[in-house]
């Protein structure tokens, strides 16, 4: 095993300050590890993130599975940072309890500003993700908020191989009123029979579709409509709180993580056969 040319310890009175390049340069670890994991769970199939319409079918082991696997990139992430932040730091002679303290807030910073670098990270990905899946039809004007939700319904709300004039130029206004109905299906109350009996005729009119078939068609789609926002919701619950557990047990993580590393750098204590590869 190969082993690096010790420092020598200084001795250090007073307060210790915290060093940000290490802080930074950990961060930066932590927040470039966790992207690439994320992307490996992308790419093998456990990472619910997608907006193509096959996400309806997850299952909710699957949802469980994503979630177990965001814990796990939260632990490997931060600890990595933290582990880059305390080697990173000059060992002490007159180490003590003030120095594991200065060590795990080394740690806590370490994944505060991991934290904020993946948030972004993921911001930025998620709003391209929609820019691309979402239909290009109408203006932005006529965008609903979660139509992606229910965008595939309204595909097949509005299907017909009988398309009247004019029906390109209606569609983009009438997708998007068709959703922010559609979106009321899980309320409370349901969609109300006048909206029903709205969407019936517009259905009707831009598809051609006789009224009995166009009344089935919008039927079928509000039943569909409300059981996959259902399920979305129910997978936002999950994952939001596989999240912020994994958020917190992070946090932890590289707490410890810190100070354990830092007792070795101080030569207080031999290096783990976990960490010492």
């Amino acid at each position: 095993m190969a082993t690096s040319k010790s420092v020598a310890p200084v001795a250090v009175e007073g307060p210790v300050t915290i060093y940000w390049g290490g802080i930074i340069a950990g961060a930066l670890c932590a927040a470039a590890l966790a992207t690439v994991l994320h992307a490996f769970a992308g790419a093998v199939g456990i990472s619910l993130s997608s907006t193509a319409p096959t996400w309806r079918d997850s299952s909710t082991a699957l949802t469980l599975l994503s979630g177990l696997y965001l814990i796990l990139v939260a632990l490997a992430s931060y600890s990595f940072g933290a582990y880059v932040a305390a080697r990173m730091r000059v060992p002490l002679a007159n180490a003590g309890e003030a120095t594991e303290f200065q060590d795990g807030v080394t740690g806590l910073l370490v994944w505060a500003l991991a934290t904020l670098l993946a948030g972004l990270i993921a911001l930025a990905i998620a709003q391209a993700a929609t820019r691309i899946s979402t239909p290009s039809v109408g203006s932005a004007e006529t965008s609903v908020a979660g139509e992606n939700i229910i965008a595939y319904d309204l595909d097949r709300l509005f299907r017909s191989d009988r398309r009247p004039a004019g029906f390109e130029g209606n569609i983009g206004y009438s997708r998007a009123e068709a959703a922010r109905i559609l979106l009321t299906a899980s309320s409370h109350r349901g969609i109300q029979s006048d909206d029903r009996n709205y969407l019936v005729r517009l259905v009707s009119a831009l598809t051609g579709l006789a009224q009995p078939e166009a009344e089935r068609r919008v039927d079928q789609i509000i039943a569909q409509a409300k059981e996959n926002i259902s399920r979305a919701r129910r997978t936002a619950v999950i994952l939001g709180f596989m999240i912020g557990a994994a958020t917190l047990l992070g946090a932890a993580a590289a707490w410890y993580v810190s100070i354990a590393i830092g007792r070795h750098r101080d030569g207080r204590e031999t290096l783990h056969s976990l960490w010492d590869w």
